[in-house]
């Protein structure tokens, strides 16, 4: 018996952890017509009787990760691509690879396969809501079944007629994504490949549609070498790809600009923010508009590219949310969230609980699905995946973070996306 097949049934696991609460030994949830209406644990008072009960024993219930920062439409690649380089490279083989594709005679069906791909994927990874950048929609839009999409349109250009193409395509696929019923944004793309013109009427019409904004903003030292004198690794890369204007140099913004424009949304993603900490005007922006903006950020995708991992430490001493994302698989070799907690982790920059927080409640809230996702609690959205470790661990969150756990099922509204949920019994 599935999930969908009664109103009511009552999942139990050795912990629940809600992220709301400490976690709960010996746990268990109860769902109705795909939304949790209580939880609890066995040792405080009796799981009510119900017709249904799934009973996943030595594994953990938790809300359905949040991937904050993804790029879908490289989920079919085999391997990420080479980072030697750094950014600028980086981005140069991303761009080819992009044009090669396109001129292949199955373009659209590749296309749009791949984001199915990342789709199943990142459910078998226990992602149940995710922050897609698109650079077009797929052929059929994105399938209603699997994790729930936020999907930010990108937008980019540096010449005024390959600015206007982009920002008008931009806001054509927002209306698309909204009469199909998806929740839509717009993402800028970064500070080096938006012209300051284009980038303003961007976000003045996000802010009029009441659109949230996602930018890639200080991820490489050489972004700045073209900011402040337009020169160094991305000129010459935009000049190899017949992308920079010849007649003028085009207007560019530093980070700090970008900050304060991305602040007039209702909110928004500084993403990577690798190199935030070396400028002090940004920083201070991001912390005084900590209400609208958080950070997103990629550990492994950033430490392959950059040689680091992200400054964590400090954003979280400045006050502000962190999410956590997985960039793609152009960047990484797969699209798990719990990999990228384990990253942090492991290099000493958060604890397990508090990358938790970042992959679930934070994540959500950098999605504007803080009030669906990011947390279990009656009312809200049975979206939760379950997870068995390899070993019996004396916490809840190492149980999360065991290496070698597998996920049993991911559940969005109550009904299984991936995995399978566990054999029922009579209550």
């Amino acid at each position: 018996m599935s999930s969908a097949d009664s109103a009511e049934w009552l999942l139990r696991a050795r912990w629940v952890v809600s992220m709301g609460r400490p976690p709960l030994e010996d746990g268990w949830v109860r769902v109705r017509r795909g939304r949790v209406v209580d939880l609890g644990a066995a040792r405080d008072r009796p799981a009510p009787r119900t017709a249904v009960v799934f009973d996943s024993g030595d594994a953990v219930v938790m809300p359905g990760l949040v991937n904050a920062h993804t790029h879908l439409e490289f989920s079919d690649a085999v391997a990420p691509l080479a980072a030697a380089g750094g950014l600028a490279d980086w981005i140069g083989r991303v761009i080819d690879l992009r044009r090669s594709r396109a001129a292949a005679p199955d373009a659209v069906h590749h296309r749009t396969a791949a984001i199915r791909s990342g789709l199943f994927e990142s459910a078998a990874h226990g992602v149940t809501a995710i922050g897609e950048i698109s650079t077009g929609l797929p052929a059929g839009g994105y399938p209603a079944h699997g994790p729930r999409l936020r999907v930010f349109r990108e937008a980019l250009g540096l010449s005024v007629e390959a600015a206007e193409a982009s920002v008008s395509n931009a806001f054509r696929d927002v209306d698309g994504l909204q009469a199909a019923g998806l929740a839509a944004g717009i993402s800028p793309h970064a500070p080096y490949s938006v012209a300051a013109r284009p980038g303003r009427r961007l976000v003045a019409e996000s802010r009029r549609r009441s659109l949230p904004l996602a930018m890639h903003l200080a991820e490489s030292d050489t972004e700045d070498e073209l900011l402040q004198s337009g020169s160094g690794p991305f000129r010459d890369l935009f000049e190899r790809l017949g992308v920079w204007p010849a007649a003028r140099s085009p207007a560019l913004l530093p980070a700090a600009e970008w900050i304060s424009l991305l602040a007039r949304g209702p909110r928004g993603i500084v993403v990577h923010g690798t190199h935030l900490g070396r400028d002090a005007d940004a920083l201070a922006r991001l912390v005084r508009h900590r209400d609208r903006l958080c950070v997103a950020v990629c550990p492994r995708t950033t430490r392959a590219i950059s040689g680091t991992l992200p400054p964590v430490r400090l954003f979280r001493e400045a006050g502000l949310r962190v999410a956590i994302g997985t960039d793609s698989r152009a960047s990484n070799p797969d699209l798990s969230v719990l990999a990228e907690c384990r990253a942090l982790v492991d290099a000493g920059l958060a604890t397990p609980q508090e990358s938790l927080q970042m992959a679930t409640r934070h994540g959500a809230w950098a999605l504007g699905f803080e009030r669906v996702s990011g947390m279990l609690a009656p009312g809200r959205a049975a979206d939760l995946a379950i997870v068995r470790p390899s070993a019996r661990h004396r916490t809840a969150w190492d149980a999360i973070l065991d290496p070698g756990s597998h996920l049993v099922a991911t559940l969005r509204r109550g009904r299984v996306i991936a995995g399978r949920l566990p054999g029922s019994a009579s209550c």
